[in-house]
């Protein structure tokens, strides 16, 4: 079995862990920090864990690809794999805890006012203190209770919230974190009475522009939106229009429709609106890095062994 690293970032810890495992199912591992390095010779790979369109859209041999990040939008196009039957795995599951630490810090942030201390401080102004609002006694929806969305309820339930409420395709959770879960079928129901709305999404068609124009209105004034899903779940223009108008007092962006945003966009200048260049996960913490590697291994000696992959992505669901 010839296996395919491609990876900058990995630290040396996690390359030796790869070859260990490697050298117990004694399959031969080779490191690549890009695709552009790979020889013609090892487009044979049978696996391979990282990004690798030209091999995996021209290789017949590969018979599974492992995907280090969770979304796999990007690769769900007809004929994007030349061996139809080539297994995906990705790796939600080694990013909840770093993306739900930025959704805290995001809701802080917004709820707190602390863009607007910064920049007084910024200019030398000593500023009077204003209202400010709490997550103590907040009412929260969350769109989303996969392995980020859960994350984040865990976190956000410290606070003392008002209610948390998860909303998921099922309509179940088994995270204990959700003082209720509804099926997205009721998602308008619940918006009326949510100040906070946080979305991890994947996409995919059915979350498409979930967040419409009529649903943001739905919202109660002074309501906040965290987003770090997929930037094709929101209505951008409808939401800068809410934001502009005052009836959403915050949101927080971390994904976009287009990325890089444009510098054109209305979204750099729109009121309220906290924006980060799509860096809520990534290999940017160590503990995800860790998960990252521990995942792909598990999964490796369980495809050494035909056995199920535990991260096995359905790609008529898109997760």
């Amino acid at each position: 079995m010839k296996i395919l690293v491609i990876n900058n970032q990995l630290e040396q810890k996690h390359i030796d862990l790869i070859k260990k495992t490697a050298s117990d199912i004694k399959a031969q591992v080779i490191f690549y920090n890009s695709e552009n390095e790979i020889p013609a010779e090892d487009f044979d790979a049978d696996v391979i864990y990282g990004f690798a369109p030209k091999i995996v859209s021209t290789s017949k041999k590969l018979k599974w690809l492992c995907i280090p990040w969770a979304g796999v939008d990007s690769i769900m196009k007809p004929g994007y794999f030349a061996n139809e039957g080539c297994l995906l795995t990705n790796s939600a599951g080694s990013y909840g805890v770093s993306i739900a630490e930025h959704m805290i810090a995001q809701a802080l942030i917004m709820m707190r006012r602390l863009p607007e201390f910064f920049e007084g401080s910024r200019n030398r102004e000593w500023l009077l203190p204003r209202p400010q609002k709490s997550l103590k006694g907040c009412r929260i929806t969350v769109l989303g209770t996969g392995d980020i969305g859960s994350n984040f309820a865990k976190r956000a339930k410290a606070f003392d919230p008002a209610k948390i409420t998860g909303v998921c395709r099922s309509g179940k959770s088994s995270q204990p974190y959700y003082d209720e879960v509804i099926p997205v079928s009721k998602l308008d129901s619940v918006l009326p009475q949510t100040d906070l709305l946080a979305m991890s999404l994947p996409a995919t068609p059915e979350t498409r522009g979930i967040l419409s124009r009529p649903r943001i209105s739905m919202l109660p004034k002074g309501a906040y939106i965290i987003n770090v899903g997929r930037g094709s779940a929101i209505d951008e223009g409808a939401l800068i229009e809410s934001l502009e108008s005052g009836h959403l007092d915050g949101a927080a962006l971390d994904v976009f429709q287009k990325e890089p945003l444009p510098k054109d966009s209305k979204m750099w200048t729109a009121k309220n609106l906290l924006i980060t260049p799509h860096v809520a996960g990534n290999f940017t913490v160590a503990c995800t890095k860790d998960k990252n590697v521990e995942m792909f291994l598990e999964d490796l000696l369980r495809f050494s062994d035909n056995a199920p992959l535990l991260h096995l992505v359905d790609k008529k669901l898109g997760y």
